[in-house]
């Protein structure tokens, strides 16, 4: 029986395979959707659509540009390199909240699990085009 169990506890830690096995909380995403509109949105877009300073965060143009590297690349791209007039500036948690609002505009499904904090542990998430 113990046997079992650690065989369980071995799966269950790794990461999912894909943005599309639904790697963050809606709660979470609503809560990046607030720290979007004051962080972000004056270069993105409201909407993400993209901006006079920053490119688009939505559509196939964004999902085309991440489709071959992982989750974790995103999440340390927003959390190293943004906002740009004040780079690492926010919480780790806001950032993590930030990626998953940014992967529901994209369609991504929601989960029961909140995105991680550290970036590593998505590593090995593959980014994908959103499932139809």
């Amino acid at each position: 029986m113990a046997l079992l169990g650690s065989a369980y506890s071995s799966v269950r830690a790794q990461a999912p395979a894909s943005v599309n096995d639904g790697i963050y909380t809606a709660a979470q995403a609503d809560r990046g959707k607030a720290v979007y509109a004051m962080n972000c949105a004056g270069c993105h877009g409201d909407k993400a659509e993209g901006g006079t300073s920053g490119p688009t965060l939505s559509g196939p143009d964004f999902t085309n540009g991440y489709k071959d590297g992982s989750a974790g690349a995103l999440l340390t791209k927003i959390s190293q390199d943004m906002p740009s007039s004040a780079p690492g500036s926010l919480e780790p948690q806001q950032y993590a909240d930030v990626f998953a609002y940014v992967l529901s505009i994209n369609k991504y499904p929601a989960g029961q699990t909140e995105a991680p904090k550290d970036a590593a542990a998505l590593k090995g998430t593959k980014m994908a085009a959103p499932k139809s």
